[in-house]
């Protein structure tokens, strides 16, 4: 039940292809490099809300400014780290393994080069047979040198794309779809999508660059797909709100999400498991398709209330929809009622933290799945300080009841979320009733008040802790489906989708191109 993912009535679409949405992190950091935490603690954390995993060293930047004085504590700690995995990377692939379990978390291996002059990429390797790293100066030659030493065995992907060229921005010029078939657009860095969005590049490295966005580089007539992964660097991959990746996969296997990978079958994500798909005939995102007109049907189902659809075709918005507007469930009139239940747990003052024990009960339903939506420290720099170290979180469920143990701390600021959450997704009677208990207080809320609107408290006080339970969706506010017609597809497009919902999350599915 926990961390169990959609079932096949609510995607009609990919199951009807043999396919699954899996979900991951494949960029992040620990102790492994420079970074903090455990490795083991990372791949724990990972476990617990993630189907799939790469936890990434630091290794290598054949350009670093090593005769610049104002960037000498940069080169320190860099310098340290890429010694630090040289030293570790061998004995670390026995931790991977013990951490890994075939058809339900799969571990890859993985490594990172930074460079002024290609931009940075992440090197993944297809499973956990024991390699060396493989560090070169550019693209091209790490390409060559990994296929002769381990063909077929490594890929990489460039990641914060949106950084100028020359700031470890990518370089469009050397990028390789035979080396990378997929690009991150989107980490706690920002989201490269376009030159304007929700998400901009807030990293002392700097602002983005229009020719380093996903638009620009589609414009260009590259074919890739697209990723979303935390680049979190205190051991917490799939840290809520930082960036997931969404893998369409037949099963939770290494070669499966490694054919996937090889054949663009992702979504970026910022936080939500959600499921966007897009289909014409048997091709779906990633894909290729001849000229001619073309039907895309089209299938979603949030985390939380849709707000738009958005149907990109060669960078300019092509359609809109809106499910509140134009309703279109996946869920069938006579199915029962199904909904998603979102507890955050959080706030009060400022450098504290509370660790919530409690539970929630369901009288008049029954809890199909739990989703962790957990955060890890927002420490970046080895020169920012340590990690926040908390107790382990629990969270078990039953089908009438989620017992849970979270430690949330306080919001650093009043624009940067710290609060930690529980997403249920659960079938229900319209007289359902809930209840949930935190340490000495117990809270009666009727399903009707949370189909109303959200509902919040505070444990104390003004400035102490608060929950907030979000509103509950009905089935037409979290699920869509429907077609369009695509007139006109010609040679050198591409089309792909953009997702927004109420609670901030957003997702994008890697583009279908249109080829002779």
């Amino acid at each position: 039940m926990l961390k169990a993912r959609l079932p096949p009535r609510l995607t009609p679409l990919a199951a009807s292809l043999g396919l699954r949405p899996f979900y991951g992190d494949l960029h992040n950091h620990c102790g492994l490099s420079y970074g903090h935490g455990r490795l083991e603690d990372a791949l724990e954390r990972a476990r617990r809300q993630l189907d799939f995993v790469s936890v990434t060293g630091h290794a290598h930047w054949p350009d670093m400014p090593v005769d610049d004085p104002e960037a000498a504590h940069i080169v320190s700690f860099h310098v340290e780290g890429f010694a630090r995995l040289a030293r570790l990377w061998p004995g670390h692939f026995e931790t991977l393994r013990r951490f890994h379990q075939h058809g339900s978390f799969t571990v890859f291996p993985g490594y990172e080069i930074h460079s002024g002059a290609h931009g940075d990429y992440t090197i993944l390797y297809k499973d956990l047979t024991q390699r060396e790293m493989v560090l070169q100066d550019c693209p091209s030659a790490l390409r060559a040198e990994l296929e002769r030493r381990y063909p077929g065995a490594a890929m990489g992907f460039p990641h914060h794309i949106g950084y100028r060229l020359g700031a470890r921005g990518v370089n469009w010029a050397s990028l390789d779809p035979r080396f990378a078939p997929v690009l991150e657009m989107l980490s706690m860095h920002g989201c490269s999508e376009t030159s304007l969005g929700e998400r901009p590049f807030l990293h002392s490295m700097g602002p983005s660059d229009g020719h380093g966005t996903v638009r620009h580089g589609l414009a260009l007539g590259h074919v890739f797909g697209v990723l979303g992964n935390t680049d979190h660097h205190s051991g917490y991959p799939g840290s809520y709100g930082h960036g997931r990746s969404c893998i369409y996969a037949a099963a939770n296997t290494s070669q499966e999400i490694w054919d996937a990978l090889w054949q663009r079958r992702s979504n970026a994500l910022t936080g939500d498991c959600s499921h966007l798909f897009l289909r014409s005939g048997d091709v779906i995102q990633g894909g290729i398709l001849p000229p001619g007109d073309r039907k895309l049907s089209i299938e979603a189902v949030g985390g939380s209330f849709i707000d738009t659809i958005d149907v990109i075709r060669s960078g300019r918005l092509a359609a809109r929809i809106s499910p509140e507007l134009q309703p279109s469930p996946v869920a069938g009139s006579d199915d029962p009622f199904e909904t998603i239940l979102v507890l955050e747990l959080g706030w009060g003052a400022r450098g504290s933290a509370h660790c919530w024990e409690g539970s929630l009960e369901v009288t008049g339903g029954e809890i199909l799945a739990v989703e962790p939506r957990l955060r890890g420290s927002e420490v970046v720099s080895p020169l920012e300080g340590e990690e926040q170290i908390s107790e382990p979180d629990r969270i078990d469920a039953s089908r009438d009841r989620l017992l849970f143990a979270v430690t949330a701390q306080a919001n650093p600021n009043n624009m940067t979320p710290a609060t930690q959450a529980i997403a249920v997704r659960l079938r229900m009677t319209p007289g359902a009733v809930f209840q949930a208990s935190f340490h000495d207080r117990t809270i009666r809320m009727e399903a009707s008040r949370l189909l109303e609107s959200a509902l919040s408290g505070n444990l104390r006080g003004i400035d102490s802790p608060a929950f907030r339970f979000h509103p509950l969706p009905r089935p037409d506010q979290w699920q869509w489906q429907g077609s369009l017609t695509l007139d006109d597809f010609r040679d050198g497009e591409n089309v792909y989708l953009r997702m927004r919902q109420a609670n901030g999350q957003s997702s994008w599915t890697s583009p279908i191109f249109c080829r002779a």
